[in-house]
């Protein structure tokens, strides 16, 4: 295939998780495409407002991402986005069972549904780099071709384990079909609004004593260009989707012009305890171990592929730190805290040294 390589345009587009801000900003890019002639967004909640207006041109169907059936079929479907995948658990609403329910037996139905569907050509895969997992023994930079060094600990990584593996099975029982898997790293931007853009917003960041991890992102704009490209051109594969180059959490830290605040837990809680009484939200071990071991993909085949590369990590993450320039404050009390609980720490890990010697 010759990078941006194409047949015709798709006719019937269906983007599942459309009620979210991925998906809703997905679909509305497809539905502003002159060549493509119905995009069709589906997702099992209504809209927000934050999203709704984007949704002018797209067709809005409430239902399951997993129980599409026939409506697939019904409607000519020749392309699915799939972009239905929680990141983390919300314990409002299920927490981790209810996130395994949706990202790996949604995919698994999505995928029975659309191997019955007569007139699907197409098919692209939200997949992420958390797919490699993190830990010491990682190798400098992962290619598509490498393997885990171990299972990710966190459930985001063993779900995109579980959906990647849906997608090859897909694969061999439907080789008339084209399925493009985006493995992308982290989302950031101006606009992106998530567990690592809050991380980085506040002004004072929990890091784990004694490590530095070596951190990619990907600018929120450039993954929609590479959606796009991969629903209107015919990419097979799997693709690393990144920055080029490399930001050291210290020096994300430092261009963000935060305060970091090291951990000492041994035990990587202190570091998620920390985030919780400061108020900066969930934290949960894929984006512990991320902090902690770092993770950097190679992006050779997606240049080769797309003709396209996106603008480099640091670049994405400057244009976070403008929009989010002075906009947290942290208060006294969120500050005692966070000071209190470190020094706890350190007194627990002082212990356990005088226990063991």
């Amino acid at each position: 295939m010759t990078p941006g390589g194409s047949q015709s345009p798709p006719g019937v587009v269906v983007v599942t998780g459309a009620s979210r801000y991925l998906g809703a900003h997905v679909a509305a890019r497809l539905a502003a495409d002159p060549r493509i002639d119905r995009v069709i967004g589906i997702d099992q909640s209504e809209p927000g407002p934050e999203v709704d207006a984007l949704l002018d041109q797209v067709e809005w169907i409430r239902v399951d991402a997993g129980s599409v059936g026939g409506l697939l079929a019904d409607l000519d479907v020749d392309t699915v986005v799939h972009l239905a995948l929680v990141s983390s658990p919300d314990p409002q609403h299920g927490g981790r069972a209810a996130m395994k329910e949706q990202n790996v037996i949604g995919t698994m139905q999505l995928l029975a549904a659309c191997q019955r569907a007569p007139r699907l050509r197409k098919i692209v895969v939200r997949s992420s780099t958390a797919a490699y997992g993190a830990s010491f023994r990682d190798p400098a930079v992962f290619t598509e071709e490498t393997e885990p060094r171990e299972v990710p600990r966190g459930g985001f990584g063993r779900d995109i384990l579980d959906i990647e593996g849906y997608v090859r099975g897909f694969r061999r029982r439907r080789g008339d079909v084209t399925a493009t898997v985006l493995r992308f790293a982290p989302f950031i931007g101006s606009t992106a609004d998530t567990t690592l853009t809050r991380y980085f917003a506040q002004p004072v960041v929990p890091t784990i004593f004694g490590r530095d991890a070596r951190l990619q992102f990907l600018h929120f704009d450039d993954a929609l260009e590479v959606l796009h490209r991969s629903v209107v051109g015919d990419h097979p594969g799997t693709f690393n989707v990144a920055g080029p180059g490399v930001l050291a959490l210290s020096q994300a830290i430092r261009r963000a012009g935060r305060v970091a605040v090291p951990v000492l837990e041994p035990g990587l809680s202190g570091a998620v305890a920390l985030a919780r009484v400061m108020g900066f939200g969930r934290y949960g071990l894929d984006q512990v171990d991320l902090f902690v071991h770092g993770r950097v993909v190679d992006i050779s085949r997606l240049e080769r592929e797309y003709a396209f590369t996106p603008r480099s990590t640091a670049a994405a993450f400057d244009d976070f730190i403008r929009a989010h320039h002075g906009r947290a404050v942290v208060t006294r009390d969120q500050l005692a805290a966070a000071e209190q609980l470190v020094l706890d720490q350190i007194r627990q890990v002082r212990a356990a040294v005088r226990e063991r010697s």
